[in-house]
């Protein structure tokens, strides 16, 4: 049997949080992380990983930005106003449906819906793996935060 924190393709969903246009706007290389996260969403796509993705409060703070929608385009995305996805119902409800345990997420901003998701997953029996280098804060210190308060 195999250790419960190791990946598999079929108890694995990727989870795409708030790539939005007017949240990068502040960052000075938003195409490191967003070609990491293009990458995870291709990854995903190959091995018939699901992926869900969602946006906070597009009404004010615009779409997801281009080239992740693009890659994303026969899926819609979960609107939020909390910083947690579990804090949505249609999250939860996407979630339970696909069954799967295992999240592989991405996403902006670390220290805030990043996290606040993670620790959410934890506290209900779910597995997040964090992919550190498709994820950013507008101050790296929030960044590194962020995932040392993830470990």
């Amino acid at each position: 049997m195999r250790h419960e924190r190791i990946l598999t393709k079929h108890d694995s969903l990727l989870l795409v949080i708030d790539y939005q246009e007017k949240l990068l706007k502040p960052f000075q290389q938003p195409h490191v992380f967003l070609d990491t996260c293009v990458k995870m969403i291709k990854f995903a796509s190959i091995f018939e990983i699901p992926v869900l993705w969602t946006e906070q409060y597009p009404r004010g703070l615009g779409p997801t930005v281009e080239r992740v929608r693009r890659e994303l385009h026969e899926l819609s995305p979960v609107e939020k106003v909390s910083f947690s996805c579990f804090s949505e119902p249609s999250f939860i409800g996407g979630l339970s449906k696909t069954n799967r345990k295992q999240l592989i997420i991405c996403g902006i901003e670390t220290h805030i819906c990043v996290e606040q998701t993670v620790l959410d997953a934890l506290k209900i029996g779910y597995l997040p793996h964090v992919v550190t280098d498709a994820c950013a804060s507008r101050r790296e210190r929030d960044h590194e935060t962020g995932l040392r308060k993830m470990e």
